[in-house]
């Protein structure tokens, strides 16, 4: 049987780009958003062994809703990327309550639920990869993007230890991504094309970062043999952020 992996955020961007990277490595993927209509499209886009599932993250009963969709259909669930997020720019001393809310709710609330119900159903079955995406802003408090943002992206990392150890005895493994500007939609639609070049001035390496490499390394971390790698946050990040 072929491992499993369900990618939230997937109908669209990045986790489109991943859940590509995953069933290229063999294997069969979930592709869950809340817009069920853009899974749809996606899951069709990639082909077979996929299935797509609507998933609106910042509900538990989503993710519980989700998880026996999957064990109906192949059976099984090994691996898990909390990709789902949304990117605002709005300036720090402009950003409304409801706005700061409805970030987090989405970025930071979306982790703590794939981490706790499809994390506690890996555990049970003693295997499970849980890759979390992170960002360059949670570190350096974010450049392009807005306070939010980067507040929960900061707390993803902390997130991702405190589940690591949780189900490090259990065979589950917990780790963080990190990038920096990707050549994604997402880094587009932040980043004016005026000030696109002003950006890549600013980054070491003087480009943006592969989202077809970030999908590699999910799939790195998400292998059997990642076993003795969890509660790390890896960098991708052109040299914008070194320690």
């Amino acid at each position: 049987m072929n491992q499993v992996a369900l990618v939230t955020g997937a109908g669209q961007g990045l986790g489109q780009r991943f859940c590509s990277r995953l069933l290229a490595a063999g294997f069969d993927v979930v592709v869950s958003d809340r817009d069920l209509a853009l899974a749809q499209a996606t899951a069709k886009q990639l082909g077979g062994r996929t299935l797509a599932v609507k998933l609106e993250v910042g509900s538990k009963a989503d993710f519980e809703q989700a998880l026996a969709q999957v064990l109906e259909h192949f059976g099984a669930l090994h691996v898990v990327v909390n990709n789902a997020a949304v990117t605002k720019t709005t300036p720090l001393m402009q950003i409304s309550p409801e706005e700061f809310d409805a970030v987090v709710c989405l970025n930071l609330r979306s982790v703590f639920l794939g981490c706790q119900v499809l994390g506690a159903h890996l555990a049970e079955a003693g295997y499970g990869r849980i890759i979390n995406m992170a960002s360059l802003a949670g570190q350096n408090g974010g450049t392009a993007t807005g306070a939010h943002y980067a507040a929960s992206k900061g707390a993803i990392v902390t997130l991702t230890k405190i589940f690591a150890k949780e189900f490090a005895a259990r065979g589950v493994t917990v780790n963080a991504i990190a990038p920096g500007p990707i050549d994604s939609p997402a880094v587009h639609a932040a980043v004016p094309a005026e000030r696109m070049q002003g950006l890549l001035a600013n980054i070491p390496v003087q480009c943006l970062g592969d989202a077809d490499f970030l999908g590699d390394l999910i799939v790195q971390l998400a292998r059997p043999e990642a076993y003795f790698t969890t509660g790390a946050t890896w960098d991708v990040n052109g040299g914008l952020f070194m320690r």
